[in-house]
Formats: C-alpha cells, structure tokens, sequence
C-alpha cells in the first residue's frame, strides 16, 4: 500500500519553491490517491497536471497500482489548513461552531489559534424608534469549530 507520508514528501518537494501549499492527501484502501493543493494566486490546471506527473515519477507501478487525482481545493468545501484562513482575509465565511451555530461575517484577522471575523446585526438602541446596523468583531479559537467556508455571492 502507498504510503501517505511517501506522497506527502513528493508534494512538498515539488511545490517547496512555489507559492502553492497543500491543502489535504486522501489514499483510500484501493489506493486511490486525492492531492488536493492551493495557493493565494489560485490553482492552474497545467500546475496540477505537472504537480501529477511528479508523484507518478516516484512511484513504481511495476509495484503499486493506483489512481491519482491532484486538483484544487475546492471552493465551496470547508477550509482545511491555516493558510486557507490567510488566502480569504476580506472575504465573506460562514462558520458553524462544534456548539451548532452559523455565524456568517467578514474574515478580518487570522492568528495561530484563533481567527477574527467581523459580523453585522441590527440593534434597537435605547429609545431609537428603528433598528440600526452595528459592526461586532467575534473571536474564534480554531478548536470550537467544526467547519469554515467561503461563501460565494452573485450580485
């Protein structure tokens, strides 16, 4: 069977001198291999099929028979590594908390353990006769969620 860490040197060997990043290495037991890859600039095609290339050259298929996928995070899945954060500052997410809440609002800061995002809600103030828009700034320590995603909105 091939092994995950086998793959995951191949890939960061490739992409060591590059902007990209890996995203994510699925192998199912009948080897089926899933490289997903990222970068702030977006994800060519020909990049993926020479990232493609690269994995097949280290592994023997005398030996090992499998399927390889290398593709671009997709962009409705759930962010899975730190600099997916990074890459969608200033965009639009939605969170859902391991507590059940969906909290949707702009990503304005993203740290080691926790991310900021900034949401809108409309308050009453005290006396006013109609609600008002106020901006809140929420913290969230990456441990309380179970998924972030880009959200995509056509206008």
């Amino acid at each position: 069977m091939i092994s995950k860490d086998s793959i995951y040197q191949a890939v960061e060997q490739f992409i060591a001198d590059t902007d990209y990043y890996l995203v994510d290495i699925k192998i199912t037991p009948d080897n089926r291999i899933f490289v997903e890859i990222d970068s702030f600039e977006g994800v060519s095609i020909d990049f993926c099929a020479e990232l493609n290339r690269h994995i097949e050259s280290q592994i023997d298929r005398e030996i090992e028979d499998y399927e390889l996928e290398v593709s671009s995070a997709g962009l409705t899945e759930p962010f899975k590594v730190l600099k997916q954060y990074e890459k969608n500052i200033g965009n639009e997410v939605e969170v859902l908390t391991k507590a059940g809440k969906k909290i949707t609002g702009i990503l304005i800061e993203v740290h080691e353990k926790e991310f900021v995002l900034e949401v809108e809600k409309s308050e009453k103030p005290e006396g006013a006769k109609r609600k008002i828009i106020v901006s809140e700034k929420l913290t969230f320590l990456y441990e309380e969620i179970k998924t972030t995603k880009y959200i995509i909105r056509f206008k």
